[in-house]
């Protein structure tokens, strides 16, 4: 239990030895076919910036509620971003054999057992959303809301589909607030729910979120172009190899990179009226926005 209010009494290393501590636990607890276990426990618990489980927990620290409430939410959807790398990395979507520095989940165990693996890790992320102390519906339909809209951008990215009227930058920012913006804003409400948050307090932190959503994918993007496959512990330019639209691609190099400062100067006035309340998160947009992998 983490019993604490104030997120900077908890550096971010001890805030994950509490998450990799709930994940693995929540694996265990799962009466699961032994395959089926070690499966899903690979595909957790292979290491990861977790991100979206730490401004899960600052977001409801920063709103004034107690962390331990929104862990049960940290679980949800640090397990359905990890649903998502599953099935992302099959063959028949990004068909990658590189995850974290490690095979792929379907590399591992086979194509069979890592989509039932994606699976089961979906169906548990709902039932622990739906185990939240506090603000459990409303958790648990923003967990299901956002997973679909990041499905709907998984299509966009692989298959098209766009509205007629869109051009390339159009949509290449849809994909993106899809794909990766839709879990990355809903780890923020979901802490703001878990907090009991006010109206006010739940739209900033939306607004937040999405502004964060959309620079964590253009910072990827960068990467994705500009480092190797070792340091990114993932295959490195394999956007560029299947055809897909990046911002590199579309606006260059220099102009991503300023964008992402536009991004961060934005997170910070959206920050702003919280205080020091706020400053984990405004420590973590730094990080994403300066990261290297």
């Amino acid at each position: 239990m983490l019993e604490l209010k104030t997120p900077q009494l908890l550096s971010d290393d001890e805030l994950l030895a509490h998450v990799e501590r709930a994940l693995t636990q929540t694996i265990a607890a799962r009466s699961l076919a032994a395959k089926l276990k070690e499966a899903t426990h690979y595909a957790l618990l292979g290491g990861g910036k977790r991100v979206r489980p730490l401004l899960c927990l600052h977001c409801c620290a920063a709103a004034s509620g107690n962390m331990d409430n929104a862990m049960p939410a940290a679980v949800a959807i640090e397990m359905i971003h990890a649903f998502s790398l599953v099935h992302d990395d099959l063959p028949a979507l990004d068909n990658d054999d590189l995850r974290r520095g490690r095979a792929t989940t379907h590399v591992a165990f086979g194509e069979a057992l890592a989509i039932l693996a994606g699976d089961a890790l979906l169906s548990i992320a709902m039932e622990q959303a739906l185990s939240s102390k506090i603000g459990a519906a409303h958790i648990a339909h923003e967990l299901a809301t956002s997973t679909t809209e990041m499905i709907s951008g998984q299509v966009l990215d692989t298959l098209g589909g766009f509205p007629t009227n869109f051009n390339a930058a159009q949509q290449l920012e849809l994909i993106h607030r899809q794909k990766t913006g839709a879990l990355i804003r809903a780890a923020c409400r979901m802490g703001a729910f878990a907090a009991g948050a006010t109206a006010d307090t739940l739209d900033r932190f939306t607004r937040w979120g999405e502004t964060m959503g959309l620079m964590f994918q253009v910072v990827d993007d960068i990467l994705d172009e500009t480092q190797s496959s070792e340091h990114l512990g993932k295959s490195a330019g394999k956007d560029a190899v299947q055809g897909k639209m990046t911002y590199p691609k579309i606006h260059g190099i220099s102009w991503s990179r300023d964008h992402v400062k536009e991004l961060l100067a934005q997170s910070e006035q959206l920050l702003k009226p919280l205080g020091p309340a706020a400053q984990p998160l405004r420590t973590m947009a730094q990080t994403l926005a300066t990261r290297t992998k």
